[in-house]
């Protein structure tokens, strides 16, 4: 239990820690880097294709994200749950 709250403690500490180390940084997301960098080879390129529905505001689009990352982190969750319970019973 003690070792537990030793690693949750670290983890914590590497989430929040950049945050006062990089007070004027900008957390943006990989797509607005790609996009700048494809902006800056090649001012005219067009998208191939675009995007089949647009969230209504990035609040939104913030959530639907998180719960994809939580969904997805439940899945793995009961996946190695479901591995270490068949391991040990058989």
């Amino acid at each position: 239990m003690k070792k537990n709250l030793w690693l949750l403690a670290i983890v914590v500490l590497l989430a929040i820690i950049p945050l006062f180390i990089q007070t004027d940084a900008e957390f943006g997301g990989a797509d607005g880097e790609a996009e700048a960098a494809i902006t800056e080879i090649d001012e005219n390129y067009t998208p191939w294709f675009e995007s089949l529905w647009e969230p209504p505001s990035g609040e939104i689009e913030s959530l639907l994200f998180a719960l994809q990352a939580a969904i997805g982190a439940g899945f793995i969750g009961y996946f190695f749950g479901y591995m270490r319970r068949k391991h040990k019973a058989g």
